[in-house]
């Protein structure tokens, strides 16, 4: 085929199946030449062919655009896969829904400062000279982050030993990969974040579950289902999702296993900044025998997930191996956002940030709780959720599905078991963007939903 119908041809096939909106613009002739190496002749004639067939159209100065109103192509038949847990969430990008777990309250993110903090980042990172960028990530927000653990969670670390991520499960994904321990037995909460569990069994581990009670993971129980596991996935802090804090004892019974057996310890630091009740438990990876424990830690619960930055804490056994895979398959992202992020540490506002966020949620969780009142038996408070029961005859995960088109977003608590069918029904209700403004409205609706599912 000439190269001039090549271009037109994948044009309109852009064109026709929307992946060139409306109105936007095409590249110069020249552009878009010396792009596939060819003559500007040539991509000439193929824009006076899409011109003819008016799709697009010539502006003069203004360049070449895809016509207002082009033709439609009769869609053809495809088969693509549901996102994972299709149904139980909103749709990217989407405005939080009352009830939705896992994002911060929208409307308190402090986005003038973050704003003012971004154009210094932009222009600092514009002016600097071009060169290799450490894979690890830049040193200032990697010693920004040690530097806050230390103050705020106990945690002792070189700079060098914070490796950035993408986010929480970036991380989990960069320490699976550099154990290396595909096909091996991992512990696991019962019940556990759902996640963590398919991240797991997509690398091929298979799962031990391991009950949670008031006091964390039960070790013993733990060892007598799989005493010579390699690895154990914690939230020691806040318990994903019943709230609860790993006791001293069990912190103690975990990390001695840990040393006798060799077994690595990942502790996803989930919710701890956010404790809203009670003083917050020091990492575990700041306790005697933390040298078995790789921290995960994220910006996205308590910042913005649109942030896409964690961090993952290398035991110095592992420093090696952690930068060995960030080099060669997950160097860090964006230094434009980490550079943003460190100033926003450096300046005191990521702890002013936390503590406003912390009385903001715990208004939020207590006027929840008031208005649910004896109409829908609370379980438990469990870090920015309400953990509620439902009677046994619902299906907690139908009734997600049924909810979400009318605005509300909980979260099944069924999912969070290894053995659905021994867990009652509930739903966790996250509180993070519930303003007082809607509190009724979303209460009415929710119970509404579990009336007609009775």
């Amino acid at each position: 085929m000439p190269l001039g119908e090549q271009i037109s041809g994948a044009i309109r096939a852009a064109i026709l199946d929307k992946r060139l909106a409306p109105g936007s613009r095409l590249p110069s002739w020249q552009d878009l030449a010396t792009q596939l190496g060819v003559s500007r002749g040539t991509v000439k004639g193929a824009y006076e062919r899409l011109a003819d067939e008016a799709l697009v159209v010539s502006a003069g100065a203004a360049g070449t655009r895809v016509s207002a109103t082009p033709p439609r192509r009769a869609k053809a038949s495809t088969v693509i896969s549901e996102q994972p847990y299709s149904g139980l969430l909103p749709a990217f990008y989407s405005t939080p829904l009352p009830f939705q777990m896992g994002v911060p309250a929208q409307d308190a993110f402090p986005a003038k400062i973050w704003a003012r903090h971004r154009t210094r980042a932009v222009r600092a990172d514009a002016m600097a000279s071009v060169g290799q960028i450490d894979p690890r990530g830049h040193p200032e927000l990697r010693t920004q982050i040690a530097s806050y653990l230390a103050i705020a969670r106990g945690l002792q670390c070189d700079p060098d030993q914070v490796i950035l991520t993408a986010g929480y499960r970036n991380g989990l994904a960069m320490v699976i990969r550099a154990l290396a321990l595909g096909g091996s037995k991992v512990w696991i909460e019962e019940p556990g974040y759902p996640f963590t569990k398919k991240g797991l069994e997509l690398d091929g581990m298979e799962l031990i579950p391991v009950p949670v009670d008031g006091e964390g993971i039960d070790v013993e129980r733990g060892i007598r289902a799989c005493k010579d596991a390699p690895l154990v996935v914690v939230t020691p802090g806040q318990q994903a999702p019943t709230g609860a804090a790993m006791s001293p004892s069990r912190r103690a019974a975990l990390l001695g296993w840990a040393a006798r057996s060799g077994a690595w310890i990942i502790e996803d630091d989930y919710l701890s900044e956010l404790q809203l009740s009670g003083r917050a438990m020091p990492a575990l990876a700041s306790e005697p025998g933390g040298d078995r424990v790789i921290h995960i830690g994220s910006f996205g619960k308590t910042m913005s997930p649109a942030l896409g930055l964690g961090f993952v804490i290398a035991p110095l056994e592992l420093v090696g191996r952690l930068w060995e895979v960030a080099t060669y398959l997950q160097p860090a992202p964006n230094t434009t956002t980490q550079l943003a992020l460190a100033g926003f540490i450096a300046d005191g506002h990521y702890l002013r940030h936390l503590r406003h966020m912390k009385a903001l949620y715990s208004e939020r969780r207590d006027a929840l709780r008031k208005r649910l009142g004896d109409r829908i038996t609370v379980e438990a408070m469990s870090g920015l959720a309400v953990m509620v029961k439902l009677p046994p005859t619902i299906n907690d995960v139908a009734l997600v599905r049924s909810v979400v088109p009318q605005g509300i977003a909980p979260m099944p608590l069924s999912i969070w078991w290894s053995d659905r069918a021994k867990m009652a029904p509930g739903l966790l209700l996250g509180v993070t963007n519930l303003r007082p403004k809607i509190v009724d409205a979303a209460c009415a609706t929710l119970e509404a939903a579990i009336a007609s599912s009775n």
